[in-house]
């Protein structure tokens, strides 16, 4: 029998590449390089002025991890985050990888019957969001959607006591069975699926892309290789995590190298991301050209230090040539890439 034979048999289709791609799942990826550099800076979160070491977000992202087993919540699951750029956002992201669940990135600017769609339509039995973000309430646009979405389960809001049991439930379970999360990762293939991003088409509702553990942390790695990101990287990361640049692209090329992290603020400001660049030392930055264009206008540009940065990616749209040229000259990014995302 034949491939053709048996339309349903899966393959991959690949041109000649002399770089070997990772075989491995998220999580056994990321617990690699915690063990490798559990005491080098994982994530920044300027906003509150929280930090965590490789150790120190390896321990968190298994108690939540943990505390979703305790939940029901398992390998093939629907788990949703509604939230703008922050910290449990990348908790999430990892804890769902460790535990096969598949993570549904949610718009921070979705309005309640888009919110409905995606609920309805990826089957999300948790939905981990923010209580609010700008003038979006987000806690009351759920409750008048969830009687009308059944597979809804669970609703967990961040800085809610639920969120705060969430992972102590998961430290207690896996301090009282230490074997429970490594056998939820021993079940799990790198070909898994692991993400549903939506994308806007030209008519109709956005279209729900389901991707694997092997589509988006080679993605990742790869970014990260383009950048020649080591351990003593530091990468801006002020695009949404909702989307591929900021969870594949910066997430997931920094965890496959063991660079920093680091979050300006919950959502775009040219201000506040120059100030993290300074700040924490970035090496990275990255950006759509209208965050470039709007950091060099900003008033203050020439008083921030911005020594530290050596490469970037400008991607989302197309990047004028001018733009670029003044992104290598006067924000030093000699090594800056221009990426289609």
């Amino acid at each position: 029998m034949t491939l053709s034979d048996k339309p349903d048999y899966l393959s991959y289709t690949h041109g000649v590449w002399d770089a070997p791609m990772l075989g491995d799942t998220i999580g056994d990826n990321f617990d690699r390089t915690v063990a490798a550099h559990a005491d080098r800076d994982a994530l920044v979160d300027r906003p509150s002025g929280r930090r965590w070491t490789y150790a120190e977000l390896a321990r968190d992202v298994d108690a939540v991890a943990v505390g979703l087993l305790t939940r029901g919540i398992g390998k093939g699951d629907r788990v949703g985050i509604w939230a703008p750029n922050c910290p449990e956002w990348t908790l999430i992201q990892y804890a769902t990888a460790k535990i096969g669940a598949i993570l549904v990135n949610i718009n921070p600017a979705y309005r309640a019957h888009e919110l409905k769609y995606v609920l309805d339509q990826a089957g999300i039995r948790l939905l981990v969001s923010a209580p609010q973000f700008k003038s979006s309430d987000y806690a009351a646009m759920i409750e008048e959607v969830r009687p009308e979405c059944p597979d809804l389960e669970m609703v967990v809001l961040l800085g809610s006591a639920e969120w705060s049991r969430l992972a102590s439930d998961g430290m207690a379970a896996h301090a009282a069975d230490p074997s429970l999360l490594p056998a939820a990762q021993a079940a799990l293939s790198a070909d898994d699926p692991i993400n549903i991003q939506y994308t806007s088409g030209t008519t109709g509702f956005p279209k729900g892309a389901t991707l694997s553990h092997h589509n988006i942390l080679n993605n990742g790695y790869f970014v990260g290789e383009l950048c020649h990101y080591t351990e003593n990287d530091r990468v801006c990361i002020p695009v949404p995590f909702y989307h591929c640049f900021g969870m594949v692209m910066g997430n997931l090329a920094c965890t496959t190298h063991g660079a920093t992290m680091v979050i300006p603020g919950p959502s775009f400001d040219p201000k506040a991301t120059l100030q993290a660049v300074e700040a924490e030392k970035c090496t990275s930055l990255y950006g759509v050209p209208t965050m470039f264009i709007a950091e060099l206008a900003d008033p203050d540009f020439a008083s921030f230090d911005l020594s530290s940065l050596r490469t970037g990616i400008m991607a989302g749209s197309p990047c004028p040539v001018e733009v670029m040229k003044q992104v290598i000259e006067q924000m030093g990014m000699s090594e800056a890439r221009s990426v289609t995302a």
